[in-house]
């Protein structure tokens, strides 16, 4: 790690809940004003013409774009002060390449990643979606760890994962124990994610509060979640074990005030210090 060119790395996730739409509320001074080295950016839900120039590509920054095939769907984008040495889309699945869930890259001694897993609705193909996803990605997880274990790098997969691992991870878990996102099935899958003998992930922010309920990353815009702060944590940053050991600080960016979002998620940020 002692490559990078800083030694401090500072790493934000955020749904964006369409970027257009985040970029008319206030994601651009939020943008300008961020400390983050690297960001990632999911459910983007626009091609890259289709976005302004000070979100397509702002200044001080190297942006890919990585939208769906399906227009207005998905969309994941990485946005590092660095260029990267190299990014790949997708992670190699005939279905889901295309669909705007996945994009990493290299930057030196570190992969970065920016993930949307399927959010899933219990008794519909959507749900089947969520879990053929899942079935492809842990396989792909673990021989990512193993590759930058042989070349001694340390890997972060940052995303909305839509799923709550524990029930310290959302308010509401014993109304949604039957519902996508705090399924039985869905939580052992994130636990073999999680599994120093599986997955071999480190969740961050929960091991830097172990005892914390939440912090939640999500809000519904039904009602008053927001206000009443019954929400979801949902969006993580997992990272390789080298990785986490280095995390000193990590966060959610929850905004002051309903009126302030611009999104019905918050950023989610880890600083390593390198």
């Amino acid at each position: 790690m002692s490559r990078y060119r800083a030694l401090v790395l500072t790493v934000t996730t955020v749904n964006v809940n369409g970027l257009r739409a985040a970029a008319k509320k206030g994601f651009v001074p939020w943008l300008a004003e961020t400390s983050a080295e690297v960001l990632c950016l999911q459910e983007v839900r626009a091609e890259p013409q289709q976005l302004p120039e000070e979100v397509r590509a702002p200044e001080g920054w190297h942006v890919v774009h990585a939208p769906a095939a399906a227009k207005g769907r998905a969309g994941v984008s990485l946005y590092t002060r660095r260029e990267p040495d190299a990014v790949r889309v997708g992670f190699g699945s005939a279905e889901f390449d295309g669909s705007g869930r996945y994009v990493e890259a290299d930057l030196p001694g570190v992969t970065v990643a920016s993930l949307y897993l399927p959010s899933g609705e219990v008794g519909t193909e959507r749900q089947d979606e969520k879990v053929r996803f899942m079935g492809e990605f842990l396989p792909y997880l673990k021989g990512l760890r193993e590759r930058a274990a042989a070349d001694g790098r340390e890997v972060v997969v940052c995303g909305d994962w839509n799923i709550a691992h524990r029930q310290a991870d959302l308010k509401n878990w014993r109304a949604n124990a039957k519902n996508s996102g705090f399924l039985p099935e869905e939580r052992q899958w994130l636990g073999s994610v999680l599994d120093p003998a599986d997955g071999g992930y480190v969740d961050v922010v929960r091991e830097l509060h172990p005892d914390a309920e939440g912090p939640y990353s999500w809000w519904s815009y039904r009602g008053r979640a927001f206000e009443n702060n019954s929400g979801w944590r949902i969006d993580y940053q997992l990272t390789t074990p080298g990785l986490a050991a280095k995390a000193v600080k990590g966060y959610v960016e929850r905004a002051a005030t309903h009126a302030e979002r611009w999104s019905d998620h918050a950023p989610v940020t880890v600083v390593y210090n390198l």
